[in-house]
């Protein structure tokens, strides 16, 4: 069986679409027959309410407490299983702290579980965290929601930057993290910050040879999904932004799939 596809989605700004970008992702990889791990690693637990679930063990049980891998997943989907986050995963990163090589945790304890799926997304918080660095050298790849503001902006420079750092500090070659695409989201272009904000990804894509994927247009039902605690497919399968979402995961999966990505490894690496 091949790798699965792994994905951090990150981006040291809240308020950005992160979770909104992982679940919408999921289900779309679902829809595709994939099997789906999502993986919540924020402190305040977006999924569970945004999708109405009800864990009977989070991430802290599994990674502290050594519970079964199959008795921390909560179902969301068929083909989509999500290990949920709570205020208990602030109290696992410190137990992780002490650790023999703390950044690869995630590595050991997930990677027995990568062949029982085909993708694995893993949300993490708007700030650079000891198990937002475990994710990234688990995943390899980071995608970069960027709204249209500027702090958002800052956020994207330094995931990047965090992926960067770490590539250095392991200079073995043992980690390589990829940013693998910025994502425009909650475009409207009717607005004058829209076109700085664009102009600015640009800069930021060009420096950093990272793709910018298809913009996903700001919608209201987005919003309204959240309130009825369903996936955006579920909740508005003509919206406009999962007609956005769906061509931007097309575009992704391609340049995953066909290899260009290690082009653009080699560019950011020279």
């Amino acid at each position: 069986m091949s790798q699965p596809i792994k994905i951090v989605v990150s981006n040291q700004r809240g308020g950005v679409a992160k979770t909104t970008t992982a679940l919408t992702l999921a289900r779309y990889l679902a829809e595709t027959g994939r099997r789906v791990l999502l993986i919540d690693t924020d402190p305040q637990g977006s999924i569970v309410p945004l999708l109405g679930l009800k864990p009977t063990a989070h991430l802290f049980n599994f990674l502290i407490q050594n519970y079964r891998f199959e008795e921390c997943l909560t179902r969301a989907h068929p083909n989509i299983e999500v290990i949920c986050s709570g205020r208990d995963t602030t109290d696992a990163e410190h137990h992780i702290l002490t650790q023999v090589y703390r950044e690869f945790v995630f590595e050991k304890v997930f990677a027995p579980h990568e062949d029982k799926f085909d993708a694995i997304i893993v949300d993490v918080p708007p700030s650079i965290s000891l198990l937002q660095t475990c994710a990234m050298i688990f995943c390899r790849r980071v995608l970069i929601p960027v709204a249209m503001e500027t702090l958002s902006l800052q956020g994207c420079s330094a995931s990047i930057n965090a992926a960067s750092v770490l590539n250095t500090q392991f200079r073995d070659g043992t980690v390589n993290v990829k940013t693998v695409g910025i994502l425009p989201v909650m475009v409207n272009p009717r607005l004058q910050m829209t076109d700085m904000v664009m102009r600015a990804i640009k800069q930021i894509s060009e420096s950093h040879h990272v793709p910018i994927l298809p913009s996903i247009r700001q919608d209201v039902e987005v919003v309204k999904a959240a309130k009825m605690r369903k996936f955006l497919l579920d909740h508005a399968p003509n919206s406009r932004a999962l007609a956005d979402y769906n061509d931007a995961a097309k575009v992704l999966l391609d340049y995953l799939e066909s290899g260009k990505e290690h082009g653009h490894q080699q560019q950011q690496a020279s």
